[in-house]
């Protein structure tokens, strides 16, 4: 076995699947969509060589701009809500009572899916029948909020389902980096007589601070990308108060047909995602950091 691994030919043909498919799904879209940036298409017709006409339209869109804060303004809450799951996670860790009933429920949002979702919030934020608003009747608020109509509170009453969706996914990261912790550590902190917090803060937060540079990464790179629950509860209204960029996209391929465009925006959302990525790993770094992203 070792005789065969250690052979180039075997080794190319082993990995030459996996590297066309990468090639096929992942390279050649990209290259197509910085390609149909460049051009002036309705996605059936002829296609015509505008050159940068796209981004130069791109930058003054002041619609595409807004979406852009949208989508900026989620990446900073979602980066923000990793310090409630990792608290959540330092606590279910620590073995409390209850703690294993905790652990199955908060895997619930992991089961569903994003329009399922959708589909409940809609109803928790329905104006007359929604639990949130019978709440806040039943407490003497007699005009409680519209909260997907509301063009001032809009995007925040998403943000709540979204970061809900995705609080199982990184509070399982957290917890499993904190179990794999030695316990001998901990245990000879607590004979030295720190205290939980001194333990969580001193020992296990720096032990993790690997797993926690990755999560934030995954939290902004996710929120950039947004599209499905917010085009399921509002489509970005109203009035485009809860557009993001990837649902600006979409409406300018698929509804208007300019395709043109929409792979534009596409292919600037791609350059701002690796822009982002590298500014947080840069800004993360430690010089003993060994973690690749």
């Amino acid at each position: 076995m070792n005789k065969i691994m250690s052979d180039k030919m075997i080794i190319a043909l082993y990995t030459l699947p996996a590297l066309m498919l990468i090639l096929v799904l992942i390279y050649v879209p990209i290259v197509l969509t910085g390609y149909y940036g460049l051009m002036d298409w309705d996605g059936i017709g002829q296609m015509t060589f505008i050159g940068l006409e796209n981004y130069r339209v791109l930058m003054t869109d002041s619609m595409f701009w807004r979406s852009a804060y949208h989508s900026l303004l989620l990446a900073v809450f979602s980066v923000l809500s990793l310090i409630i799951y990792l608290a959540v996670s330092v606590v279910l860790s620590a073995n409390i009572r209850g703690a294993d009933i905790f652990r199955k429920v908060y895997l619930i949002p992991m089961l569903l899916s994003s329009v399922a979702i959708a589909q409940l919030w809609m109803r928790i934020y329905h104006p007359s029948n929604g639990v949130m608003n019978r709440f806040l009747m039943s407490i003497g608020i007699d005009n409680p909020p519209l909260w997907l109509s509301d063009t001032n509170i809009v995007l925040f009453a998403i943000f709540v389902p979204i970061l809900w969706q995705y609080a199982g996914f990184y509070i399982i990261i957290y917890y499993a980096a904190l179990k794999n912790i030695p316990k001998e550590l901990v245990e000879a902190a607590k004979i030295d007589g720190a205290t939980p917090l001194q333990i969580a803060y001193k020992i296990k937060l720096p032990l993790i601070s690997g797993i926690i540079k990755v999560t934030i990464v995954l939290a902004v790179i996710g929120s950039l990308k947004y599209f499905d629950l917010i085009y399921v509860m509002t489509d970005g209204g109203p009035s485009g108060a809860s557009e993001v960029m990837a649902s600006y996209m979409y409406k300018l391929a698929f509804r208007t047909n300019d395709f043109g465009y929409g792979s534009a925006i596409g292919f600037f959302l791609l350059v701002l995602i690796l822009l982002v990525t590298y500014f947080i790993r840069k800004l993360t770094a430690s010089k003993d950091d060994n973690v690749q992203y």
